[in-house]
């Protein structure tokens, strides 16, 4: 990953993926070489594998970066440690749920809300009047584009935002800007505005 990123760094920027019970004791180190040799400007986590702990937490803290955060539809997870740590910021993919969980998207949007620090991508959302919802309750400001690519396609998941007819600034914020404010991306004409595929 950190070759491929190297490679493409106009274009790519990497998060620095932990499996938060088999890499505990040792997060903090990793991260610090994420970051430090390859220039990483986020961490992963996949409830799938582990939910995020106070350790994945406190190293996002240390190096000032957002926590990629897959609870797959276990909303209350996120409760549990976006409200222990107000200053780290919390992304969380697919509004909630990759497998059409409508109850997880609307808790999502709730804690979208409700937490300063909790965010939510559009990734993979199928009932995409979800994510209007999200835009109209808690503000442009607060979701990411996602594209899950591979996986999906990105034209498909851009079409999504497309058809919400957002005023062009909200839509510049969903597509690029709220991304860059997170992972302090600094944009120029010359450079590629950053997508987030989530």
């Amino acid at each position: 990953m950190a070759r491929i990123v190297a490679r493409h760094g106009r274009r790519l920027i990497g998060f620095a993926c932990v499996h938060a019970a088999r890499d505990a004791g040792r997060i903090e180190a990793l991260v610090q070489r994420a970051v430090q040799q390859w220039h990483f400007r986020g961490i992963k986590v996949h409830a799938h594998e582990a939910p995020a702990t106070r350790e994945v937490a406190a190293a996002a803290r240390r190096f000032r970066l957002p926590v990629l955060y897959d609870v797959i539809g276990r909303t209350y997870l996120i409760e549990m440690i976006a409200a222990q740590y107000p200053d780290v910021n919390f992304i969380i993919p697919h509004l909630g749920s990759f497998a059409d969980d409508w109850r997880a998207h609307r808790q999502v949007i709730d804690q979208i809300c409700r937490l300063p620090n909790v965010y939510a991508d559009t990734s993979g959302v199928k009932r995409f009047d979800y994510v209007a919802q999200a835009v109209q309750r808690a503000g442009a400001h607060k979701l990411l584009f996602g594209s899950d690519g591979p996986w999906l396609h990105p034209a498909l998941e851009l079409q999504k935002i497309r058809l919400l007819g957002l005023p062009p600034r909200d839509e510049a914020l969903i597509l690029g800007g709220n991304v860059a404010r997170l992972l302090a991306v600094k944009t120029t004409a010359t450079h590629t505005k950053p997508v987030f595929a989530g």
